[in-house]
This record gives structure tokens, C-alpha cells and sequence, in this order.
């Protein structure tokens, strides 16, 4: 396990398990910096141990840059469970939530992918360091998204395939692929057709995308081709690594802007986004509206979270614009820029 830490590049691993209900889980804290630690419960049916703490190292990893860069007083976690046979998931729940209760707030969490509202439910019944207002969160991811894709516009200079000059952000007309239907997918999509955008939509389950599409006017697409859509902008929503090189090269877009974790699959899959002269926006800052509704609530006190989650926008026209002049990958200025942040507050900078 030490091995396995080093090579994932962690410091603090928490592993729970409870007999009666089958839980399995793995908790990362990467950095407390900031504050507590704060990310997802993610569920899934991981093929092993290692790809479980693999997948919530990264994770957390992720988070500490996101609430660097969202001005949030928080740091990087991700708890992972292990979905398998046997599952007993509102037991399992429950005692995840006592579990994470013991630590005393160190850990702040939500839901994730693969996690439920009845499991959430479950863990706040033991835990009042669950945040279960996922509507609510969402609503908060599409915000800061909306305020990317202007940051987009606005790099390019007003150009795209819908209308006229768009310098200002404005996104009337620009056309947006999302990719997923959930929570997140879903406020997207409406947060974008509410800000003049055409969209299309799709998602592996036709029920939600059509359902999405009924709501807000949005186009259905096809779940495999929706990153190769004739659009200026794909946001996908839904679950990570899906900008590979394949999806590079197919793309018609010229920006990627998405809310989902870890969306480039790759350093490869991002230089090769780069070499097209892509405007790539990382998801730590495209996706931060949770973190910061959440963390600014009950963390900082913040009546109004509104103001930060809007300067997100700020924010990812900083990274576009140093990445542009420098040829780097955006992701590598968003880190260092989260670095600094880091760095100044444990000198008292």
C-alpha cells in the first residue's frame, strides 16, 4: 500500500470496510492547506484496489488545484466506494457517513458519479458534513461553465459558427455540444439555451437526453459522435477521459469546455489539442461552481457565492490567454497558478 501511495503521489489514505453491509471505500486527502478537504463520493465497480485508490488520488489531486483556483478556504479529498455484489447500499451509506463524521469535519463532502441522492440521504442521516442539494449544485457548475464558455468566446475574438461578433461573451447563437444528461449535463444545457445558445445533447441513457431536449429546446445526438458535432464549443458533462487524441483529431469544435472530472485523457490528448490551436478551458476551473457554492457556504459564510463562481470566467481567460502566449498546456498554467496560491498561504504570503 505504501508502494502504491508513493506512486500515486499521497500522503493521507483512509480505508474503510464493514463486514455487515459490504463496505468497501478509500478516502484520499491530498491537501489541507487551504482548509478541509473537500470532494465526491464517487461509486463504482472498480476492477481493483489499486484502480480505486488510482481514481481517487487523482481525483483529489484535482480538487486542491479546483478550490485553489476557485479562491475557496479548502483543500483536495475524494472518497471512492467500491460497488460490487452484495452491496448493501443504505447500510453501506449510513456508515460511510459515520465514518466520515469521526474525522470531525475534516473532510467535506458531496455526491459524485455512481452515487445517489438515497445514498447521500443516507450518509447526512449520520454525517452533517454531506452536502445533499445536488439540484442545487448543479445549478452552480452550469453557472461557472457559462462563464467559461464567454471566457471562450471572448479569446477567440466573437468568432463561431452561430452568429455574429460575440467579443463581449455573449453566447446568442453559438452552438454547444454537451455530453451527458445528469445533473450536470442537465443544468448545463439549460444554463446555455438560457444564455442564447443552441445546443445538442446526448447521453448513453436516450431517456435523459430527450428529456433534456423537451425541457430546454436542445438537438439529441448520438452519445458516440457528440464530441465530433459541427459546433463551436463541446462541454462534456458526464464521466472523464473522454478527450483522447481519437477525439482530438475528430473534433470540429474549437473549444472544449466541460464540467466533468478530468476530462483529457491524457498529456498527449491535450498537446495534440494544443498543436490544433484549440481553446481548452480545464475542467478544475470549468467545473469549480460546486465546490465553491458549497465550501463558500458552510465553510467561509458567504451568503452570496455568486460573485466567485462568476469569476471563474476570470479566471480560465487568465489560463487561456498564458497558455496561448506560451504554447503551454492550459492545465499545466491552471496548476501553477493554483501552485502560487498554495505556496503564498503556507509562507503567510
Amino acid at each position: 500500500m505504501f508502494e502504491r501511495m508513493r506512486e500515486h503521489r499521497v500522503e493521507r489514505v483512509v480505508l474503510w470496510r464493514d463486514e455487515a453491509s459490504g463496505l468497501e471505500a478509500i478516502l484520499v486527502i491530498d491537501d489541507v492547506t487551504l482548509g478541509p478537504a473537500a470532494g465526491g463520493v464517487r461509486t463504482r465497480a472498480y476492477p481493483s484496489v489499486d484502480a480505486a485508490l488510482a481514481d481517487a488520488a487523482r481525483l483529489a489531486q484535482a480538487m486542491t488545484i479546483k478550490c485553489a483556483l476557485g479562491g475557496v478556504d479548502a483543500g483536495g479529498g475524494k472518497c471512492v466506494v467500491i460497488d460490487r455484489p452484495g452491496l448493501d447500499r443504505a447500510r453501506a451509506f449510513a456508515v460511510l457517513g459515520e465514518r466520515i463524521a469521526e474525522l470531525g469535519g475534516l473532510f467535506r463532502t458531496a455526491g459524485d458519479l455512481g452515487t445517489t441522492a438515497a445514498d447521500l440521504a443516507a450518509m447526512a442521516s449520520r454525517c452533517r458534513w454531506v452536502h445533499t442539494e445536488e439540484q442545487a449544485l448543479a445549478a452552480s457548475v452550469a453557472r461557472g461553465l457559462v462563464r467559461c464558455v464567454e471566457a471562450c468566446v471572448a479569446a477567440r475574438g466573437g468568432g463561431g459558427g452561430g452568429g455574429g461578433g460575440r467579443g463581449s461573451g455573449a453566447l446568442a447563437g453559438l452552438r454547444v455540444a454537451v455530453q451527458g444528461a445528469g445533473a450536470i449535463g442537465a443544468a448545463a444545457a439549460r444554463a446555455l439555451v438560457a444564455a442564447g445558445a443552441e445546443v445538442v445533447v446526448a447521453d448513453v441513457d436516450d431517456g435523459r437526453a430527450r428529456a433534456v431536449a423537451d425541457e430546454t429546446g436542445a438537438r439529441v445526438g448520438a452519445p458516440a459522435t457528440i464530441l465530433a458535432e459541427a459546433v463551436d464549443v463541446v462541454a462534456p458533462c458526464a464521466i472523464g477521459g473522454v478527450l483522447d487524441e481519437a477525439a482530438v483529431a475528430a473534433m470540429r469544435a474549437w473549444a472544449v469546455c466541460g464540467a466533468a472530472n478530468n476530462v483529457v485523457a491524457s498529456p498527449a490528448a491535450e498537446d495534440a489539442a494544443v498543436a490544433r490551436g484549440l481553446l481548452v478551458v480545464p475542467d478544475v476551473i470549468a467545473s469549480a461552481g460546486a465546490v465553491i457554492d458549497g465550501i463558500g457556504l458552510t465553510v467561509m459564510g458567504l451568503a452570496d457565492r455568486g460573485p466567485l463562481i462568476d469569476a471563474l470566467g476570470a479566471t480560465a481567460a487568465e489560463v487561456l490567454a498564458a497558455a496561448r502566449t506560451s504554447r503551454e498546456r492550459p492545465s499545466d498554467v491552471a496548476v501553477r497558478l493554483a501552485r502560487a496560491r498554495l505556496a503564498a498561504a503556507r509562507t503567510g504570503g
